[in-house]
């Protein structure tokens, strides 16, 4: 498919998920103007055998249009002394002023992004269903993007409606007198198809092309997306393998005359730094990149010249041999529009392909030191003003800034709060009688920051702000689980599927284990260290313990709490947290920052 003005709109197909999946149709979406306009005069080679092409991309934005607050929001820049400072980063009126002047001068100039563009969002989008984020990625010019896992959290017929538009099936429109246009890019989703058909949901691929200059995009979310999203929200649907669908539709591409190809693929690694400025290609021992993606990229066709990626919410620009040995570009500018990766692929219009060793990448901070670009500041208010009776109610106080998703620690102060939340409303008898809770560090999307986000004070939480950090609205479930079952979860949370990207569990006070990264794989768990208020547990004995029903599903890589019975659903997850940041502070006696120190971590 190739780049269309936006009145010439293609259409789409995409399934959708109800009682069996069915064609919603033929999708109209409409393609980026700036995709098939000129963005500004020729850059080194334009005129002649080759010319340099601009690709600026993003992943995990995660509907974070605002500033994301506190450690959320920041970077770390290593300088060439070795010490590091935070910077500051993120929101949508910053990136769109990056990525404006970032094009300016570049004739041929494409933007991209690598999926999680919604999903776990903060209040501002995720309360109105993301539309506030597909508007203001379709005012930053996106050209394409592949789905990630969270583009499945409320299922394929609402991912239809993302794409195509339409007012949301119970919630209605948003905007009197105005209907949700959908997205005016295409999300592409080569590996994600129709359990009975066999047919993709999305478009595979994309084509982007400009005087001659043609650059296809493979877009693919990770294999693993079902253990990490609700069931509901890939009933139906089939998750293929990254590698063998991208070398498929590289295949098609080839036959189309389509040579230069770049993979958007929704997975990622662990660089050895977390500094976005890092030297991913550095010799040293431990140096480099780990995780999942270098499997990938080490096993897709060499025809693919290069792979942007994300879902791990890390940012690094390496080079990973392809299966013929040369260096190829893997790129990822961290999440919530903190970074955007600037690449220059060199297009040699004689052979149609990417000249790969004049490949050139680094990734930018979106600083706060630029002018807000006025269209995205309108946005974010309009939608402010829709969001602000609910947004500005006040749940709570807090003495400092309690870390979730900003820290690094495997137990988080946040994580504490929120699984203490949820013991303390389940282990009555009558609301289920849980002894302990578990909570997915996942889930935790934000910080809770001391700092006002605007006129309520200092040291407030509001819902908008309790939301942030919980907006998936999981209902809270309690189970039997056997002693054996919950030891296994443990070990489940450094082996398996998590053997690569460990996830630990946030536990309930009066839970406690060792967990030593000396080791490898379940052996990781300290055997005996495990105990409930200073009892070991006993594999023979039943607990009850409380989770969210995602975690009750076996989400995130955990079959063994799947297995819990005698189950009873309780009050959602983000009510509770707030009853409890209700009834455990005030104004002079705001709840301090937890220890964090149930789990002892051996390094």
């Amino acid at each position: 498919m190739s780049a269309t003005p936006k009145k010439n709109r293609a259409s789409r197909r995409i399934l959708a998920a109800g009682a069996g999946l069915a064609t919603v149709g033929a999708l109209v979406a409409a393609l980026p103007a700036g995709a098939a306009q000129d963005r500004g005069q020729a850059t080194g080679h334009g005129w002649g055998r080759t010319v340099d092409v601009q690709l600026l991309s993003f992943n995990d934005l995660h509907g974070n249009l605002e500033p994301p607050a506190g450690s959320s929001g920041q970077v770390t820049h290593v300088h060439e002394d070795g010490t590091t400072e935070k910077i500051d980063a993120g929101g949508v009126e910053y990136l769109a002023t990056h990525l404006r002047q970032a094009r300016e001068g570049n004739r041929y100039s494409i933007t991209a992004a690598a999926g999680d563009m919604i999903g776990g969002s903060p209040l501002l989008s995720g309360l109105f269903h993301d539309e506030p984020t597909i508007h203001a990625l379709n005012k930053l010019d996106l050209d394409v993007t592949s789905v990630g896992n969270h583009e499945f959290d409320e299922g394929a017929r609402e991912l239809a409606r993302i794409q195509n538009g339409g007012c949301h099936p119970t919630a209605g429109c948003f905007v009197d007198g105005k209907t949700f246009e959908g997205a005016d890019f295409p999300y592409l989703a080569a590996n994600v198809t129709d359990e009975k058909t066999g047919k993709p949901l999305l478009d595979p691929y994309f084509v982007w092309e400009k005087n001659g200059v043609k650059i296809g995009f493979i877009g693919v979310t990770l294999e693993g997306t079902p253990n990490i999203v609700t069931a509901e929200g890939v009933k139906g649907l089939k998750f293929g393998d990254e590698v063998e669908t991208i070398d498929k539709y590289t295949k098609i591409l080839e036959r189309k005359g389509v040579k230069s190809i770049v993979a958007l693929v929704h997975e990622g690694g662990a660089p050895a730094s977390s500094a976005y400025n890092y030297d991913c290609d550095s010799p040293g021992p431990g140096d480099g990149i780990s995780g999942p993606i270098t499997e990938i990229a080490k096993n897709v066709n060499p025809q693919v010249d290069a792979l942007i990626t994300g879902h791990t919410h890390q940012a690094y620009v390496c080079t990973v041999p392809d299966p013929a040995g040369k260096p190829r570009l893997v790129t990822s500018a961290s999440s919530y529009g903190k970074l955007y990766t600037d690449t220059t692929l060199t297009y040699d219009r004689r052979t149609k392909d990417i000249v790969r060793a004049s490949v050139e990448s680094a990734n930018h901070v979106v600083t706060r030191d630029v002018p807000k670009a006025q269209d995205l500041s309108d946005l974010i208010r309009d939608w402010n003003a829709l969001a602000a009776p609910i947004a500005n109610r006040p749940q709570g106080w807090i003495a400092a800034d309690i870390n979730g998703r900003g820290s690094t620690a495997y137990e988080k102060p946040l994580g504490d709060l929120i699984a203490d939340a949820q013991l303390e409303a389940l282990a009555p008898v009558d609301k289920g009688g849980a002894q302990l809770a578990l909570m997915n560090p996942g889930g935790i999307r934000s910080d809770l920051v001391y700092k006002a986000s605007g006129a309520e004070g200092d040291g407030v939480v509001t819902y908008g702000e309790a939301f942030t950090v919980q907006p998936f609205t999981n209902m809270m479930n309690v189970v039997d689980l056997s002693g054996a079952n919950l030891l296994a979860a443990l070990k489940q949370q450094v082996s398996g599927s998590n053997a690569a990207s460990v996830k630990i569990l946030q536990v309930s006070k009066g839970f406690t284990y060792t967990l030593d990264m000396t080791k490898t794989g379940a052996d990781r768990v300290v055997d005996g260290t495990v105990k409930l208020n200073g009892e070991p547990i006993d594999p023979a004995k039943t607990y009850r313990v409380a989770m969210n029903e995602f975690l009750a599903g076996g989400g995130d890589g955990f079959p063994a709490l799947a297995t819990g019975t005698n189950k009873l659903v309780g009050a959602s997850d983000l009510d509770i947290f707030n009853a409890y940041l209700a009834a455990h502070s005030t104004a002079s006696a705001p709840l301090a920052v937890p220890t964090a120190d149930r789990i002892t971590v051996v390094k």
